[in-house]
């Protein structure tokens, strides 16, 4: 069924967000733990249709303590923060938040609805976030937000937080990299490549890599890739954090398209010594930003090691700003098989003592 929710008018067009379907469920938290939930599919209004997977306890009768708007990283989508066997999505929801789970352009249902792959990741910083901030706020009571991105939704949670004044609560990151490439020889090997397009004067490309069938791959050779033998130093995962069946879900339905233009964007970053580079202001507005600050690294993380993460907790002015690090790699911060135990209670009490 096809809702109306509300329409606006902007630059003499009609700007229309939906709700696409709502229906109550019965789902998986983590194991055994489930709950019933009401769940919406949202779309935003303007010319880059956003789609969004809205959460709510459905006993929660008194309402909801904030809204939270999911953020995920390079070349994932939604699922990276629910799969069917392991949910924060659904855990945060639990905890009495009203929970909206983005697919940014280029991924996942946004880009079944037409919202074609980034030129720059400022796409996401000046227009994907700041609409769907402005779609949260309507659903859900006027009320600031609260950011919470994984890996690169951090560092567009950080771009985006201070030209969103007013709109945003807080900002919480996981496994984002502030300094990327630091900590990380191959990383910083890898950057040299990028380099040398650039002097070269190679053009940037927006081509969409689809990462699934890397996916499989990486799952037919599951048990290679977590033996000694292996032979490259990044995994994404570290071994035996994660049930076999959970991996296979988060490769198969996460993984999704990795655009060649965002990974040069930010190793570029990384050859300039610099947050946002020397073209862009992401990384004054972030530091002199005063909003709260939840800063998580992985101990095991080879893609974004804590050298790399703990500098924006670091720099960041913020009067109220935290910063934690977990004996887990890139994706086990969301879906490993420690983390309802150490990083989702972390979140949901320091979004629940923000949002009281």
């Amino acid at each position: 069924m096809l809702h109306l929710t509300r329409d606006r008018w902007a630059t003499a067009e009609v700007l229309l967000a939906l709700i696409l379907y709502g229906r109550t469920l019965e789902q998986t938290i983590d194991r055994h733990e489930r709950a019933t939930f009401v769940k919406e599919l949202v779309v935003t209004g303007g010319a880059i249709p956003l789609a969004m997977v809205r959460k709510r306890l459905a006993s929660n009768e008194g309402g909801t303590k904030a809204p939270v708007l999911l953020v995920h990283g390079f070349g994932q989508n939604r699922y990276a923060w629910h799969l069917p066997a392991r949910s924060l999505a659904n855990h945060l929801a639990r905890s009495g938040f009203d929970v909206f789970n983005l697919d940014l352009r280029g991924h996942g249902r946004s880009r079944h609805f037409g919202a074609r792959s980034p030129r720059h990741v400022d796409d996401y910083v000046t227009e994907d976030l700041p609409s769907a901030l402005e779609e949260v706020q309507a659903l859900s009571g006027k009320r600031p937000v609260f950011l919470v991105g994984h890996s690169l939704g951090g560092l567009v949670s950080y771009a985006a937080a201070p030209r969103c004044q007013g709109a945003v609560a807080g900002v919480a990151s996981i496994g984002s990299p502030y300094h990327f490439t630091r900590g990380s020889l191959s990383l910083q090997a890898i950057s040299l490549f990028f380099e040398g397009l650039r002097v070269a004067g190679v053009p940037h490309v927006g081509l969409p890599v689809p990462l699934y069938p890397l996916g499989a791959l990486m799952n037919a050779f599951r048990r290679v890739a977590e033996s000694p033998f292996y032979p490259l130093p990044l995994r994404g995962w570290h071994a035996g954090a994660l049930e076999p069946e959970v991996l296979e879900q988060h490769l198969r339905l996460a993984f999704d398209r990795a655009g060649i233009a965002e990974l040069r964007n930010m190793f570029e970053w990384a050859a300039q010594k610099r947050f946002g580079g020397h073209h862009y202001d992401y990384e004054e507005r972030f530091e002199k930003m005063d909003l709260p600050l939840l800063v998580l690294s992985g101990s095991n993380d080879d893609l974004a090691p804590p050298a790399s993460v703990r500098p924006a907790y670091e720099r960041s002015r913020s009067s109220d700003k935290t910063y934690r690090t977990a004996p887990l790699g890139h994706i086990d911060l969301l879906v490993g098989r420690d983390a309802p135990l150490s990083t989702w209670p972390l979140v949901s009490k320091w979004l629940t003592k923000r949002a009281a």
